[in-house]
Parts: C-alpha cells; structure tokens; sequence
C-alpha cells in the first residue's frame, strides 16, 4: 500500500518499556498467526532479547496504575530539517518541520488473558511551507482470551486518519496539499496447539477513504476511484520437527473491491488473490531466531483489460545476536499491491532491509538501517526502485526523558513510458520524548 512507502524517519520515538509495536514485531518474528502462548510450548522463540526489546529497569516508565490497567503516556517533540519536502527531481524545495507526538497506552494485568489500547496524534507544522502541514490520528484497542493453556483467540480494531507521503508513487503532483485517507481496520483470529501441531486462522478487514485533494487554484482533485475494502482469510498449520524448528504451511485468499465501479470509473478495479507459502519458524541456540516462507502469489482482476499479477511470494524476518548488546534484524517480501496511479491495476512489490541495533552504553542504543525495493506495474510501463538508508542514536536520560538523533536518506528511480521522476530526499532530526 501508499503507506508502506513512507520515508525512514531519522526521529524515532524513544521506546524504554516494551512497547505495542515491539511486542507486535516480536510475535511476528515467532510466527505471523501464533497467539501469545501462556505455557512452554515447541513453538515459543525467547531465548534471547534483542536490544529494543530488553528492559532497562533504571529508564523504564513508571506508567499510572487505573485499577487493573496500567497507562503510559508519552510525549514526543521533533525538529527536522528536509531537504526535498515534494520529492521532486528538479528545483527541489526544502523546510524544517516541527512535529509533536502525544500518545498513550493501556495495558492489562491480568494473570490471564489481555487487553490493550491506544491513541496517539502526529502534528506536522511546516515553516516555510504551511500548504504542507497535517495532523494525524490514530485509535485501537487488541485484545487475547485464553481459552486453555493451548489455545486462544486474538483480536483488534484500529482506526486512524494518515497523511499520503508526496514520496509516494500514488501520490498526484497536481494537489495542493498531501492527500489524506482514513483506513479503518479489523481482525480477528485463533490458535490451538497440540503438542507438535499448532493450528491457527485469522480474518482481516482494511477499508480505506480518500479524501479529495485540490489544485492551487481549487480545482477538486478526485481521489473516490481509490476507496476499496479488503478482506482476507488466513489459514496455518506448525509442525515443531523439535523444540526449537518448525515447518509451516500458510494459505491467505483476499477479496478487493473498490467503492466506484463502470460507469463511474473506465475500469473495474475489483480482485481476487491467493497467497500460498511455506517455510520454517526456528531459534537457532540464543544467536539466531526468526520466520522465512516462500512460494506463490496472484492477484486476478474482474476487468479483464488488466492481466493477473503472479510470481513468487515470499515473508522473512531473521535476527541475528552476535552478541548480548548487537542485534542484527533482517527482512524481506514479495506482495501485490494496490496502485494508485491511472492505467495501472496493481504492482509486484519487493522489498529486503536490515537494521542494526548496538547497545553501546544502558542507556545508549546506536541503531544503522537500509533497505532496497523495487515496484513492476501492471498495466503500465513502469519500474520503481528504491533505496532507503539511516542511522541514529538515543540516549535515555532517565525514566522520563530521552533524546534521539538520527540521519536518512531516500532514493527513487523509476523507469519506462510511464514512469516517474528520479529523485532523492535527505533529513536530519533530533527528537525529545518525555514519558511517565
């Protein structure tokens, strides 16, 4: 999707706890279906910590007691300097920007099942160039019952209204302002265990509302065409070959259906796509853990003016401790993807990154980043690819404070008839976050 194409930014939040997004990335890494396992299991991967993850008892926030929730409230205030705010290959044009980013969380404690929420908004104010200034906001709750020891089902919702980077291909020169869309989202899903065997589903939902953008001159530039819902369904079925290994098969089939159809718009944009992949979960000793699969993808639309997008299909995430303080992190996929630009169905997207995160000090963690990607268009002579690059450093003061600085770089080349411009972006940053 347009979102996932969102530049590196060099200033991170500060996260001293662990965080709903660590954990998240966590069970990712031991299995993208698996529910949070209450009781040893062939298929738990934590024998180790990575660096991001590790607590830090003498920074950790404190957070509020509210009976039998805990609230953490935090507070992040940046300065940025980019040098190319419109990603533009010519007379590039840049501004400072001053971004804050209050958020809060709630997290259960009970001894059984889970229950969490958030909100947090991004406020973007331009200096120069007000045209450009957003405000974005996001809500969501996710919760697990535990049904027995080895079995559960998981759940969430989440709303947020995002802000369309002018990085992104799907992005129209001719608006004024950023695009803006709201993407309201839903799943829910369950696991059961026995012994070697763990069985798992999930349902998703994604629906996703633009907003028209408008020319200098206020002329309405119509995004409607790019309104969809997706669903998807999810099946998954672990054999542990040991303790430590597990082989996977997983099959996903989504349904895309686009709010406005013939006569509205030229083409129906409407499609079916199937996922199919296999592959193993595994934790190597404490030095290595994580998930690879790979096999098949297709994406086939209604219209049969746009060819079926199909190849390979692929989902790893690998880290790597060489040692207790340096955790290496390594990614990568293969999706089809929605487009948003006129003539073009969808897109095969690639993408491999790696990050490393070095604790240098307790409270000062280095972290480097790159990653490569490369987007094939469907119904258009296009090719995009794309290299980001980034390195930053955090110093947690104490528990209520800590400050971030970091540098990245984005670069885009696009080729063929309908392709886009060469540009790149740099940004500098420094952020401040108080937390309670």
């Amino acid at each position: 999707m347009t979102a996932d194409k969102n530049i590196l930014v060099a200033s991170a939040a500060i996260m001293v706890a662990v965080s709903v997004a660590d954990q998240a990335a966590a069970q990712s890494a031991r299995g993208a279906l698996a529910g949070a396992s209450r009781t040893a299991s062939n298929f738990e991967r934590d024998r180790n910590v990575s660096v991001r993850q590790r607590p830090r008892e003498d920074y950790q926030a404190m957070g509020l007691r509210m009976g039998a929730f805990m609230a953490y409230p935090k507070l992040s205030l940046t300065a940025e300097h980019n040098d190319n705010i419109y990603g533009l290959a010519t007379n590039e044009v840049e501004d400072m920007i001053w971004r804050v980013q209050p958020e809060v969380s709630l997290n259960s404690t009970w001894s059984r099942h889970a229950l969490q929420a958030y909100g947090r908004a991004t406020i973007n104010r331009y200096q120069d160039f007000d045209s450009e200034d957003t405000e974005d906001y996001a809500l969501g709750a996710s919760g697990r019952i535990d049904v027995l020891a080895t079995t559960n089902i998981t759940g969430g919702v989440d709303w947020a209204q995002l802000t369309e980077p002018r990085t992104s291909s799907s992005s129209p020169l001719a608006s004024a302002s950023p695009i803006q869309y709201d993407l309201t989202s839903a799943n829910i899903g369950a696991a059961r265990e026995f012994n070697r065997l763990r069985l798992s589903g999930r349902y998703d939902y994604r629906k996703y509302d633009y907003e028209d953008g408008r020319t200098a001159g206020g002329t309405p530039v119509e995004q409607d065409d790019r309104d969809r819902e997706v669903n998807a369904l999810t099946a998954r079925a672990e054999y542990a070959v040991s303790p430590a290994t597990a082989l996977f098969a997983e099959v996903s089939k989504n349904w895309r259906e686009y709010r406005l159809s013939p006569p509205a718009v030229t083409l129906s944009r409407d499609s079916e796509g199937v996922q199919a992949l296999v592959g193993a979960n595994f934790e190597l000793g404490a030095v290595t853990r994580g998930e690879v699969g790979v096999g098949y993808i297709s994406q086939e639309f209604d219209d049969s003016a746009f060819d079926e997008i199909e190849g390979l299909g692929a989902r790893a995430q690998v880290e790597w401790f060489p040692t207790q303080l340096t955790t290496v992190t390594l990614t990568g996929t293969r999706t089809v993807e929605d487009s948003g630009i006129p003539g073009s169905s969808g897109y095969l997207s690639t993408n491999i990154g790696a990050q490393v995160d070095h604790e240098l000090l307790r409270n000062v963690i280095l972290t480097g980043q790159i990653a490569s990607g490369k987007d094939e268009y469907e119904g258009v002579d296009r090719e995009d690819d794309r290299l980001t690059a980034g390195v930053s450093a955090t110093y947690l003061l104490n528990r209520r404070a800590g400050v971030t600085v970091g540098y990245s770089y984005f670069d885009q080349s696009s080729s063929g008839a309908a392709g886009g411009a060469d540009f790149a972006v740099n940004k500098v940053g420094a952020t401040l976050t108080l937390q309670f």
